[in-house]
């Protein structure tokens, strides 16, 4: 059993996807740094002061009523908090990632289709014709 697992373990499909799931996790890391970082803080002051993270209705108070400057804020004496701007990060990360997966995967489709065109040797001519050119 400790052998199956072994030629299991160490195919290469499986260490592929490894790989891959890595540096998903890295790639996911950075994007998210990308839209906290980078890009709310200019578009939220673009539209005011506004902070998209902390963007969010209270649906029912809490211990202490609002209001609360933070969702975290609002978290801590119980409030319960619809978070649209958690969604509209969350979504914007997604379409980041789905679009760098997309220019991805059109790159190596781009390359396999390359190597498909790539014209073929013409086959050599069956035996006898060469020995009729011959003569």
């Amino acid at each position: 059993m400790l052998q199956e697992f072994k030629k299991f373990a160490v195919k290469g499909n499986m260490i592929d996807m490894a790989v891959g799931i890595i540096i998903g996790a890295a790639f996911s890391t950075i994007v998210s740094s990308l839209v906290d970082d980078i890009l709310m803080p200019p578009l939220g002051l673009v539209l005011g002061g506004v902070d998209f993270s902390d963007l969010f209705v209270v649906l029912k108070a809490g211990t202490t009523p609002g209001p609360y400057p933070t969702v975290e804020a609002a978290g801590e004496v119980g409030a319960v908090t619809w978070n649209i701007g958690l969604f509209v990060n969350a979504v914007i990360k997604f379409l980041i990632v789905a679009f760098a997966l997309f220019m991805v995967v059109k790159s190596i489709n781009k390359l396999r289709h390359k190597e498909a065109a790539a014209p073929a040797k013409p086959a050599a001519p069956p035996r006898n014709e060469v020995l009729l050119a011959g003569i």
